[in-house]
């Protein structure tokens, strides 16, 4: 697979803003400790050239004892600071983590529907969880690490200048060296980083898909179809971290040969200095001390730098979620639906998707409060899109729908939503009890009211013969209950949310002939005083409709109650025709 860049390249600048400066006061506090904890630390190179060339020469057992004493304190203190830098950065990290994938989750849930209609759930499952991860880095140990080395690794360079420029010249150059090799190696991971998270993401969607759909999977015998699409997921994905790994094996095999020759010519320069009286013992052993206090920090930041890539590849798939338009971003609307009558009008109204195709064509209709509305016809006539726009979870490419005399596009969506029930022919459910899926729409409503929608509904007809009631625990969409089953706890989390507008799609669908005539009396006092849309291929269901819309191709080719359409022989009555024969 080709790599691919991000659409969102996230900058230091915006890092600095958004993340890092709003817990300065953290990271300073951080930065300080770090600092201590170095520079505690720096006690033992010189703590040793002291005890070799003066307290063992001298055999001053006094001086030994403060030396001794010295070195626990500083031990001491890089624990204290090493604690506490865990505690308040690590802990802000995963702070930190916690508020972005709420955000991120906000933001998904606050895109348009059509959105989702080419976005895989697992995907997005993995975006929200995984691509933040990153950043932990960023407020965590890693930055401020990151600074406290180069701080030790300065002082450590002056302390190795004031004790041999000569050995100090040599072990510069092949540093240097280093972080140049280093930069070009993390220039060329980011983008690895980045795809890497696109193929993690389309991986765990495709296996939440197969886990959802086990059934249709093991009723097709596709299970070595899914192993195979799973293997070449995960095989593209070792591949992608293969390269990652190959470009960090080159920074770590540069930093061992370039430390290995380094230490080669200290010990012969260093030594040859020692034995010509250029140099103490003492001081030969406290510059390689020193050496590793500068190097560790160095190499140390070869891998932090590894880290940062990582979390900035995150960051940039996160931003690119972040950046796409929501549905309250538009700056038209604006008004607030105070009061709701029930007037529903369609003018001119067209539909289109991205690509061009259209599918509705110049839809003219009026439905009033409390009336309801049939749309029929054969499938792809346009029949559930219509209900999208009414539902404003799509926007007509021309024309407009009009609100009690509102134009829908300017009213604000959680103002006309709030008044919208839905029983959609997916007939969704949520992991938990029958009783927490009524109550979903509606999660403030009394025993009574929820009692008074399960009896509506008729759902109470198979949650007395359950042991646990309405506490019955469904499964993952409900899988443990029957499609009628479904479709009445459904139509029950309709009835309680008290809608003004209600939209029926196929929403006796899955009931069988006796529980279709149980729900058909439930569903007449449900639309009453209710401006209704009803999307049935049941025609039977649908007679007494105050307007039924006959839809084909996109268009309105009839109109009328069942009587006058009946009369007109037409598209409806060869439809109604064909289904009373069967």
């Amino acid at each position: 697979m080709k790599e691919q860049k991000p659409k969102y390249k996230v900058s230091l600048s915006e890092v600095f803003k958004t993340i890092i400066w709003p817990r300065k006061k953290l990271l300073f506090i951080g930065l300080v400790l770090i600092v201590i904890s170095r520079l505690a630390g720096l006690v033992l190179p010189g703590a040793s050239k002291f005890l070799m060339d003066n307290v063992i020469v001298q055999k001053d057992y006094n001086k030994l004892k403060m030396i001794l004493a010295l070195i626990v304190f500083s031990v001491f203190v890089q624990s204290v600071t090493s604690y506490l830098l865990t505690k308040l950065l690590s802990v802000e990290a995963q702070h930190l983590i916690s508020e972005l994938r709420i955000k991120v989750q906000k933001k998904v849930l606050s895109l348009p529907v059509s959105f989702f209609d080419n976005a895989k759930s697992g995907e997005l499952v993995s975006r929200i969880i995984s691509d933040v991860e990153g950043v932990r880095n960023l407020v965590g140990t890693g930055l401020v690490q990151m600074v406290g080395g180069l701080i030790t690794s300065v002082v450590s360079l002056v302390l190795l200048i004031n004790i041999s420029p000569t050995l100090t010249a040599v072990v510069v150059f092949p540093i240097l060296l280093f972080g140049f090799i280093s930069l070009k190696a993390f220039a060329s991971i980011r983008p690895i980083f980045a795809q890497r998270g696109k193929i993690q993401a389309q991986v765990t969607g495709r296996l939440t898909e197969s886990l959802a759909g086990v059934r249709i999977v093991k009723g097709f015998n596709a299970e070595a179809h899914e192993n195979l699409v799973f293997k070449r997921g995960v095989e593209e994905l070792f591949e992608n971290i293969k390269k990652s790994l190959t470009s960090t094996a080159l920074v770590t095999s540069s930093a061992t040969l370039l430390l290995g020759i380094t230490t080669a010519a200290i010990m012969g320069i260093g030594g040859k200095q020692i034995m010509e009286n250029q140099m103490s013992f003492g001081e030969f052993l406290s510059f390689t001390l020193y050496l590793g206090f500068m190097i560790a920090p160095i190499v140390q930041m070869s891998s932090i730098a590894s880290q940062f890539t990582e979390g900035f590849a995150g960051l940039d798939r996160t931003q690119e979620l972040l950046s796409i338009p929501s549905e309250t971003d538009d700056i038209n609307r604006k008004v607030v639906l105070e009061k709701f009558d029930g007037n529903i009008e369609f003018v001119s109204v067209s539909y289109a998707y991205p690509n061009g195709e259209t599918v509705l064509k110049n839809i003219n209709l009026s439905a009033q409060k409390g009336s309801v509305v049939a749309l029929v016809g054969s499938s792809g006539a346009g029949k559930s899109t219509l209900a999208g726009l009414v539902s404003s979870f799509l926007n007509p490419s021309e024309g407009k729908i009009f609100i009690d005399g509102k134009d829908l596009s300017t009213l604000t969506l959680d103002s006309y939503r709030k008044h919208l029930g839905l029983v959609l022919q997916d007939d969704f459910l949520f992991e938990g009890t029958i009783e927490d899926n009524i109550l979903f729409s509606n999660p403030s409503a009394t025993k009574t009211e929820l009692l008074e929608a399960v009896k509506s509904a008729y759902v109470d007809e198979f949650t007395d013969r359950f042991p646990e009631g309405l506490k019955t625990v469904i499964g993952e969409r409900g899988v443990k209950l029957s499609g009628g089953q479904r479709q009445r706890i459904a139509i029950a989390r309709a009835i309680i949310s008290n809608p003004d507008i209600l939209i029926l799609d196929e929403a006796t669908s899955n009931l069988d002939t006796e529980s279709e005539g149980l729900i058909q009396q439930s569903l007449q006092n449900l639309i009453e005083g209710r401006t209704t849309f009803v999307i049935a291929h049941r025609l039977s269901t649908i007679k007494k409709a105050d307007q039924i819309l006959v839809l084909e191709k996109g268009e309105i080719v009839e109109r009328g109650n069942h009587e006058s359409l009946i009369e007109k022989k037409g598209r409806y009555f060869e439809l109604f025709t064909y289904q009373s024969k069967i």
